[in-house]
């Protein structure tokens, strides 16, 4: 169990050290990428804060092996010749894994970490629980009303879209619970204003904030949002990915502002509508509901109303291919850089011994200096790679911490040659014993890198 829990306390530590990091590294880019995108319009910008808020939540947990992929890259050109066998050696270093220059943490660090860590995760899940539980119940809660005149036909003709579209039609209700219209629900949609919104509405407004509000439902921006939440998750406590979600938050609202303006009376008329609804609101707003999605949900009313009367020119083919081109490069670059340059979080050192280097066909005898094995099982080369001729050869740099009892107490692949070649390796070493290393009479840890080397049928190295 202990190693199990070792391997996850380096798992989230590195994860966390790299996206203190990592996170605002995809944000400048994303930045940058926006701003490059807004001539193309927000749906281009929205989509870029999307990609950027996934990728800040999962390049943390990856890892880049540039010499492996080139080795990958070389076998699609250069494939290996048929092989009916292969051999396999030995290397090993007590102390520090030798290839890495990674981060070493004490044993007791992580595990505060894993504990903290998980009990943040836990309350931001719940939190999240709690919200969508409360949302619902102040959807069920809501008094159901019906748009009479004017506005009964503005719902028609709105809604028609929906249907066409193959949407749901959204309940309509009020609700003293929020402070202007917002959309809700996941199945079952819901548009709720407070009670007497509409009554102070003026018609035009009152087309606003029905095409808007569809819009949301047209989108299925609720359920968006949920996802967003929990995708985010691990990094949630970072305040770069704040900044994220609140440009993701508004170039949203801006996507709806253009699909409601083309909806009614244009761009103008909405942005005046825009302001007159939100001087509505902004004496003593009620707290934001937690996950409902409303024409005021993110503070950027300035730039969405210059946004709106600003004069559009349409881009050229070339220019939106160039763009997008340079948005790639930008990205690929950002995603390299982050992975290549990712620290790789260890063991702190405990003990230095030596070097031992054993590379024999049989298998290996480390039995110098005081460290002595006591039961060593040779990796068993992948069949299927021979079966197939798909063999390669190089090393796989093991990570392993030898416990006080002389037994494996955590492992990981410190440099990756293929999966099948790395799990031939840790399945092995993972069972090896050793008899405790004694430091002043005392049975110590020790930190260790063994290297499984790969070789083909045209001889040993």
């Amino acid at each position: 169990m202990r190693p199990f829990l070792m391997d996850a306390e380096y798992a989230v530590f590195g994860y966390l050290a790299n996206a203190l990091w990592q996170v605002p590294l995809v944000f400048a880019a994303a930045w940058c990428a926006a701003r490059l995108m807004r001539r193309n319009g927000a749906a281009s910008e929205h989509r870029i804060w999307v990609g950027a808020m996934l990728l800040e939540a999962a390049i943390p947990a990856f890892r880049l092996d540039a010499s492996r992929l080139l080795r990958e890259a070389l076998a699609v050109f250069l494939p290996a010749g048929g092989t009916d066998g292969g051999s396999i050696r030995i290397a090993m270093a007590t102390g520090a894994a030798h290839g890495s220059d990674g981060l070493r943490v004490p044993a007791d660090v992580l595990l505060g970490v894993l504990v903290a860590f998980a009990g943040w995760a836990i309350y931001y899940a719940a939190r999240i629980g709690w919200g969508i539980w409360r949302t619902e119940i102040m959807r069920k809660s809501a008094c159901p009303i019906s748009p009479e005149g004017e506005a009964a036909e503005t719902w028609r003709g709105l809604s028609a879209v929906l249907i066409q579209s193959g949407r749901r039609m959204p309940e309509f209700s009020s609700s003293p619970a929020v402070a202007g219209p917002v959309t809700l629900g996941l199945w079952r949609p819901a548009v709720l204003v407070p009670p007497g919104f509409l009554e102070r509405l003026r018609p035009d407004d009152l087309d606003a904030v029905l095409a808007h509000e569809l819009a949301h439902v047209l989108r299925r921006d609720f359920a968006k949002n949920l996802l967003y939440e929990a995708a985010s998750l691990a990094v949630a406590w970072h305040p770069a990915l704040w900044l994220t979600r609140a440009r993701l938050a508004e170039s949203r609202e801006m996507v709806c502002d253009a699909m409601a303006a083309d909806a009614v009376a244009g761009r103008e008329s909405y942005a005046r509508s825009l302001l007159r609804l939100a001087s509505m609101v902004a004496n003593g707003a009620p707290a934001r509901t937690l996950h409902a999605i409303g024409i005021f949900d993110a503070n950027s009313f300035e730039r969405r109303v210059m946004n709106l009367t600003k004069k559009h020119v349409e881009m050229k083919t070339v220019q939106r291919i160039g763009i997008a081109a340079a948005c790639a490069v930008l990205a690929t670059a950002t995603c390299a850089t982050a992975l290549a340059l990712r620290v790789e979080v260890g063991p702190a050192k405990t003990a230095t011994l030596g070097m031992l280097d054993s590379r024999t066909q049989a298998n290996p005898k480390v039995d110098v200096i005081t460290m002595k094995s006591t039961s060593q099982t040779m990796p068993v080369y992948p069949q299927e790679a021979k079966s197939n001729h798909d063999t390669v050869e190089g090393p796989v740099v093991l990570a392993v911490t030898i416990g006080k009892d002389g037994a494996v107490e955590s492992i990981h692949v410190e440099k990756s040659l293929r999966a099948d070649y790395d799990q031939s390796a840790l399945d092995a070493v993972r069972t090896w014993r050793w008899e405790p290393y004694l430091l002043n009479g005392e049975p110590t840890e020790v930190d260790t890198a063994v290297t499984v080397i790969y070789s083909g049928p045209h001889g040993d190295k």
